[in-house]
């Protein structure tokens, strides 16, 4: 058989073959979070994340190469959809990550989902998404908003307190995290105050409100700067002495290293700690700090697991993405080793996962990270879930 005559039939051979990406095709990956504006050190600390993810797996899914393509959603979410739209129609990613913010990705998941693009959250967690809106291809690496604080509401009734004063930001994930805190906490709400979203930074006029209602306690949920600059008007304010602070989501180690006195004993909830004691936290930990010099966030810690989630469907799909049943099964079957531990996602996507309540100390180098206490709850489902169509 001549040259030309093999030559000729390999190229029809490959006319007929099925498209299929090949080990020289990267995995693209699109990354929408917040670069800029004052809340551009979140999304910064999830980036570095994503980046030591990508080095920790040699910079391969499966023998592909990873391509990430990240996207500044400026805090909006017009924006964030319109960021979503062009990695989804445009850059034609594989799958799609990061959303801060709960606002935004409501704005943006149809665009992913609508289009047969897997989506993960590595953080927003609105109540509509784990319960009536949910999606096969919408999974999440964090929690839904309301667990956080359910759990903090549970340390509330286990310390005594009677009397809640509660702040919050109007905006999605602040209603879901005020609905949560009082769905456990079996004591009276004496006053409650939802702050503009995110124009507001001075709280002083809601702080002389809980100094007059004389709580047992104060829970606020602030995230990024906005939390910095409550815990900063709240010690000026001198509240202290006489109005304990409970938080989530407003103290982190973004904010710790210019907060760090004023927050030091102070409590919260979350599902993860830099103190975590996992084989892939460890490392996570470890490594963060030895490359980029400061302690992750939770923030730092999901877009991390995010990565890891995916390459663990590319892996067990053996890098053929061609098969969309294969890889959603491969995501909900989330085979890796989390930085939480084991990752079991619930019918909605969501993890079912333990809750700790932490505290503010210094290590022992002096820096200010936190610590788990104790365990609040173990293996918990969010409560929207039995609103979900998916069994």
């Amino acid at each position: 058989m001549n040259k030309k005559y093999i030559s000729l039939i390999s190229a029809v051979a490959l006319l007929g073959a099925p498209a299929m990406a090949s080990a020289a095709d990267a995995v693209k990956i699109g990354f929408v979070t917040t670069l800029t504006t004052g809340a551009g050190a979140i999304g910064k600390d999830m980036r570095e994340a994503v980046d030591l993810a990508v080095e920790h797996l040699g910079g391969k899914m499966a023998g592909r190469d990873i391509d990430v393509i990240y996207e500044d959603d400026g805090f909006k979410p017009e924006i964030g959809k319109q960021k979503t739209d062009k990695l989804v129609k445009k850059d034609n990613v594989d799958f799609i990550a990061g959303y801060i913010w709960s606002h935004v990705l409501m704005a943006s998941y149809k665009s992913a989902v609508d289009n047969d693009t897997f989506m993960i959250s590595s953080n927003a967690g609105p109540s509509p998404l784990a319960g009536k809106l949910c999606h096969e291809d919408l999974f999440s690496t964090s929690w839904q908003n309301d667990q956080t604080t359910m759990a903090m509401g549970e340390v509330l009734n286990q310390r005594g307190i009677k009397k809640l004063y509660i702040m919050a930001p109007n905006y999605a994930a602040g209603k879901n995290m005020v609905s949560g805190v009082e769905r456990t906490f079996k004591g009276e709400v004496v006053g409650k105050d939802m702050t503009k979203f995110p124009a507001q930074l001075d709280f002083s006029a809601e702080l002389a409100k809980v100094r007059a209602a004389e709580p047992d306690a104060l829970f606020v949920f602030y995230p990024g700067k906005h939390g910095a600059q409550f815990i900063t008007q709240y010690a000026q304010a001198e509240l202290a002495k006489t109005v304990p602070l409970y938080t989530v989501f407003t103290i982190d180690s973004i904010s710790l290293p210019r907060i760090g006195e004023l927050a030091e004993g102070s409590l919260m909830t979350m599902f993860w700690s830099p103190d975590l004691d996992t084989p892939a936290n460890k490392k996570f930990v470890t490594d963060f700090k030895a490359k980029y010099g400061h302690y992750p966030s939770h923030y730092a810690a999901q877009s991390y697991d995010s990565i890891m989630l995916i390459n663990s469907a590319v892996e067990k799909v053996n890098g053929d993405l061609s098969d969309r049943d294969a890889v959603r099964s491969a995501l909900k079957a989330a085979e890796f080793q989390s930085v939480r531990g084991e990752l079991k996602f619930g019918n909605n996507n969501i993890p079912i996962q333990n809750f700790y309540l932490r505290q503010v100390v210094k290590d022992e180098n002096g820096d200010y990270t936190t610590k788990i206490v104790s365990t609040v709850y173990e293996n918990h489902q969010d409560p929207y879930a039995q609103e979900c169509s998916m069994k």
